[in-house]
């Protein structure tokens, strides 16, 4: 069929997590399969199908809660479509297709009143690389000019810490922005990639 799928769950690193979901936001692949990880944090316009496998298997993953979280990570696109495969319908799906339902109508009213035309707002090719750049985890980060100066190294607190203190923030970093990804907060985990990769430089500077 020529469908290209990745796949993302909690065995993925980090870093990996923001390349894949960059690659997903580009266009490179087409299907996320996501295994415990999508019910939250996934809020992308490009993302304009969301198929919810055993829907019907009662649980944590599957309460009522939980469907109308992956339900909406369909919502900020425009041709958003949500499908649910079961064998039967629970009272968690009927609740949140009920839920889905009601906060269509009180979205429609809203847009209605106010003259709203709803459109999913995509961004660029361009800005999507710079808002994910530090998804080039394995890439070689690149050089630094002498006449630039980073935000970070113009910070008078780093400029003037030593080899062990500067070792120490890149580890807190790094911490950091692993819990971001954890929280599926890859803007913020992209953010604080790029600052470490700054100390981490800063660390090689100083074993000159």
């Amino acid at each position: 069929m020529g469908v290209k799928i990745k796949y993302i769950h909690s065995e993925v690193a980090t870093l990996d997590r923001v390349e894949i979901l960059r690659e997903l936001r580009l266009g490179i692949f087409d299907v996320l399969v996501g295994v415990n990880l999508l019910r939250e944090g996934l809020d992308l316009p490009e993302v304009s199908l969301v198929v919810i496998m055993d829907a019907d298997k009662e649980g944590f993953l599957r309460n009522e809660r939980s469907l109308i979280q992956t339900i909406g990570r369909a919502a900020r696109n425009d041709h958003g479509l949500v499908i649910m495969y079961a064998d039967k319908m629970t009272g968690s799906m009927q609740g949140a297709i009920n839920e889905t339902a009601r906060r269509r109508i009180i979205q429609k009213a809203f847009n209605d009143k106010h003259n709203i035309t709803p459109q999913t707002i995509l961004k660029d090719r361009e800005a999507i690389m710079i808002q994910t750049s530090a998804a080039d985890s394995k890439k070689e980060p690149k050089s630094y000019q002498n006449d630039i100066v980073s935000p970070l190294a113009a910070d008078p607190v780093v400029a003037y810490m030593d080899l062990n203190q500067l070792k120490k923030f890149s580890l807190e970093t790094r911490k950091k922005m692993e819990k971001a990804a954890q929280d599926l907060d890859f803007v913020e985990a992209a953010r604080l990639r790029d600052e470490m990769l700054e100390i981490d430089r800063m660390v090689k500077e100083e074993k000159v």
